[in-house]
Formats: C-alpha cells, sequence, structure tokens
C-alpha cells in the first residue's frame, strides 16, 4: 500500500499545523540571516604569475624565467593551458586549470603552484625578482571610500589611510581592505655623465656601491654562558643624508656620493596607478566582504563606523563613500519583496476564482510554505539571497501559479 502524505496530513492534523508554522517561522529566521550579495560567488580558476628581472631582454625572459615556469604548471593535476608574455625585465604567465576542476581542489592546486615554483626558483637565473603569485584578482570591492587631503603630502596621506585600514578590519565579515593609488617613495640619484667622467668613474661602478652598502651583513654571535649576543654590521641606507655620505672610492681618494650626483628624496614618477576623487588625488580603501556574509548590515555597520572615524581625521583630510553595494542589494531585495507579493496576490486570486474558495486557498497558503522551506534549504546550503536567486525564487513561484491553474 503506497503511503499518501495528504491523508496522513488529515489524520494528524495537530502535528502537520505545528509543522506548517515552524516552516514559516524558520523560512523567516533563515531569510534575515542568509548571506546577500549583489552578485553569486564564484571561483575564478586562473593564476597569474610574474617575475621581474631588471637589464634582461625580452628573448632572455622568455628562455630563462617563462619558459621553465610553464613547465612547472604543467605538472599540476588539473593544468589545463597557460598563456604567457615576455618583455624586457617582465614576465607574466597565466596559468588555468580544467573548468571541471573541483572547487574545492583549486586552493590547493595554487599550492602546488607555489610549491612547485619555490622548488625551480634555485635554478632562475641571479637577480630574478620574485615570482610573485596572484590568485585573488576577482575579489570585488563590496565598499570603497576615497580618502583626500590637498595640503598633505602623499605620504603622510598614507600613514592616515594605513590607520583607517586598521581601525576598520577590526570590524566582522571584512575578508580584506586593499588601499589603491598609493604613491610608492623613491630616493632619486641623478647622475652628471660630465661630473662622473671628470672623476674618471662609471655608472656601474656607483651602482655596486650603493647595492654593497644597501644590505644587511651578518656579523656572528657571541655565547656568554646562559645568553647569546648577536652581532650585526648595520650597512642599510637610511633616508637621502645616508644616501650622500655613501663613500666612492675614486683611485686612492674618496668621495661622497652626494658630491658627484644630486640626491632628492620623492615619489614613483611616472605614478603606475592614479585614483582620483571629485578631481583631488586620493588614496582609495577597496573593502572585500568574506564569504556568505550580508553585504547589506556590512555597509550599515561600515557606514555608522565611518562616521565616527571622520571626526578623528586631521583637519583638511575628507573620507568619502565611492561605492556601497549594500545600497544596491537593499534597493534590490525591496525589489525582490515588491514582486515577490504581486505575485502572491495574482496566486490568490488565479486560485480563488478557477479552484474555488477551499481549494484556492489551500494553493494559497501553499506558496509562502515553499518560499520558506526554500529560504531555510538556502541558509543550510551556504546560498546567498543575491539577483540570479531571487530570479529562481520569482521564476518558481510562477511555476506554481501555472500549476495551480
Amino acid at each position: 500500500m503506497s503511503f499518501n502524505l495528504s491523508a496522513w496530513a488529515l489524520r494528524h492534523q495537530t502535528i502537520t499545523l505545528f509543522l506548517i508554522l515552524a516552516s514559516l517561522a524558520v523560512g523567516i529566521f533563515s531569510y534575515h540571516r542568509v548571506g546577500r550579495a549583489e552578485d553569486p560567488n564564484f571561483t575564478i580558476k586562473t593564476m597569474i604569475v610574474r617575475s621581474e628581472w631588471p637589464g634582461a631582454s625580452a628573448s632572455e625572459m622568455a628562455r630563462l624565467v617563462t619558459d621553465p615556469i610553464e613547465k612547472k604548471a604543467e605538472e599540476l593535476p588539473w593544468f589545463d593551458y597557460t598563456r604567457s608574455y615576455s618583455k624586457p625585465g617582465e614576465s607574466v604567465v597565466y596559468i588555468y586549470l580544467r573548468d571541471n576542476t573541483p572547487v574545492a581542489a583549486v586552493p590547493d592546486q595554487w599550492y602546488q603552484v607555489r610549491k612547485k615554483i619555490a622548488d625551480l626558483k634555485g635554478d632562475l637565473p641571479a637577480g630574478v625578482l620574485g615570482p610573485y603569485f596572484n590568485d585573488e584578482f576577482g575579489d570585488v570591492y563590496s565598499l570603497l571610500y576615497a580618502l583626500t587631503g590637498p595640503d598633505y603630502p602623499p605620504a603622510q596621506l598614507k600613514k592616515i589611510a594605513e590607520q583607517l585600514r586598521e581601525d576598520l578590519l577590526k570590524g566582522p565579515d571584512i575578508k580584506k581592505i586593499d588601499l589603491l593609488g598609493v604613491q610608492p617613495e623613491k630616493i632619486y640619484v641623478e647622475i652628471s655623465d660630465r661630473r662622473v667622467a671628470t672623476f674618471g668613474l662609471t655608472v656601474p661602478q656607483i651602482i655596486a656601491a650603493l647595492q654593497h652598502d644597501n644590505q644587511l651583513t651578518p656579523a656572528g654571535q657571541v655565547d656568554l654562558g646562559t645568553d647569546r649576543v648577536l652581532f650585526r654590521v648595520d650597512d642599510d641606507l637610511k633616508g637621502v643624508e645616508a644616501v650622500k655620505a655613501l663613500p666612492i672610492a675614486v683611485g686612492k681618494r674618496q668621495l661622497a656620493l652626494g658630491d658627484i650626483a644630486t640626491i632628492v628624496r620623492g615619489y614613483e614618477d611616472p605614478r603606475s596607478f592614479i585614483m582620483r576623487a571629485n578631481g583631488q588625488d586620493a588614496i582609495g580603501l577597496g573593502i572585500v566582504m568574506a564569504d556568505r556574509a550580508n553585504v547589506v548590515e556590512l555597509g550599515a555597520t561600515l557606514e555608522t563606523r565611518i562616521q565616527q572615524l571622520r571626526k578623528s581625521l586631521p583637519l583638511g583630510v575628507e573620507l568619502a563613500t565611492i561605492s556601497n553595494e549594500g545600497v544596491v542589494v537593499s534597493q534590490l531585495i525591496d525589489e525582490f519583496i515588491e514582486s515577490l507579493l504581486e505575485a502572491l496576490a495574482i496566486v490568490l486570486a488565479v486560485s480563488l476564482v478557477s479552484l474555488g474558495w477551499r481549494s484556492g486557498m489551500i494553493v494559497a497558503m501553499a506558496v509562502p510554505l515553499v518560499i520558506c522551506i526554500t529560504l531555510a534549504a538556502m541558509l543550510v546550503l551556504h546560498i546567498d539571497l543575491h539577483r540570479i536567486s531571487s530570479g529562481a525564487l520569482i521564476l518558481s513561484l510562477g511555476l506554481l501559479v501555472d500549476d495551480a491553474i
């Protein structure tokens, strides 16, 4: 004898009513707890491996750096193909995994890339910088702020931005915060060819002297019974004055580098990244939300925190909100709720007209019950409430209307 769910529900009306009310309560609870984002999370199965070798030609980069990295990448279990380009002083390799690579296996594949290329690093030519790995370029900034201060130098504005970053990272549901548009500080050594030739020097000699003095040299240790004292020769160059005082051997004499070169402190020129807000140079704070977090709650929490931090900023420094995904998602959720209520009203009207009062009410009550159970399943399965899932709920509601008719 087959099991009849409807007959069982009629015989156990108390239990059935309890399950209905419990499902409605769990669905409402899940609606408020399910993660919310504008778009669903997705895993990018691509990694960028970048290397630098100052002074090398494009062919040398391709032959001695790019090719060995590509051959190592081919050893990955889920390897698909690589795409690369080499130019003077730089090599960039894109490593692609197969489309059927399990999402859970992707982090381990990137770990294998780092491990295999770390083993290869000893075989790369001396002077190669890196390789540097990037498998997070798919991160999306849920909130973006711009810090401006026209009366402050970029270095001081960077310190203010770093302090803001540390304060904001203390909050929940934040994966990371990137600083955008920061101008790196540089010390420029401007060498006059005529002056260098007068003293019988060459530019490589000056570069070698800078590299020799700008390093940490181990000097050993002394064991004193229960204590161990470490010695270190402080050879690194600290500031413009230290660079100016760097001794350069000229025959039997020694000159300071400042006597034959102009040394100034400045910023990266040309700038590799520029961010502007309201016509002023700015430093951006890009906030990446943690997985399965609620961007609406995060946006509201951060806006409250930002209002407090604005009061502690130095005079003339402003922190402006460039984008807040929480506002966009909140509007989308409101549109979803509006569409859901309209659909429920249509279901109720169609059911009552076509099925009669009693059958129509049963069908109309089943719709919110199914949606509540769906929301509970989304919470358990870690499916966020975004545009795709909202559209799927509306579509399923439309199918229920069609079945009811």
